[in-house]
């Protein structure tokens, strides 16, 4: 079953909120498995899926984007160092 990625991020997020509120970190991880935020199939269109929650309505390779955009970090300030060094520590044929 496709889970709804939109969802899931938001009950994530929620979970991570109320377990850092109260000092108990070490239940996030099951709690954060347990999410089920199922999709259902369209009756009509069979390649599409309808999150009932959120009104999300999607391909399964739309759903794969969205959870990947979803999931993406930003990136941090070490990896703006990380890319700045590797990229010093190239020959100038390699940086041309």
């Amino acid at each position: 079953m496709v889970n709804c990625p939109e969802c899931v991020a938001r009950e994530r997020k929620a979970i991570i909120e109320r377990e850092a509120e109260s000092g108990s970190p070490e239940g996030i991880q099951k709690l954060l498995e347990q999410i089920d935020m199922p999709m259902e199939p369209d009756v009509k269109r069979k390649s599409y899926y309808i999150c009932k929650r959120c009104g999300l309505y999607a391909t399964r390779e739309q759903v794969s984007d969205i959870r990947e955009r979803v999931n993406r970090r930003d990136p941090t300030r070490e990896d703006k160092h990380f890319d700045y060094l590797d990229w010093w520590q190239k020959s100038k044929k390699d940086k041309a």
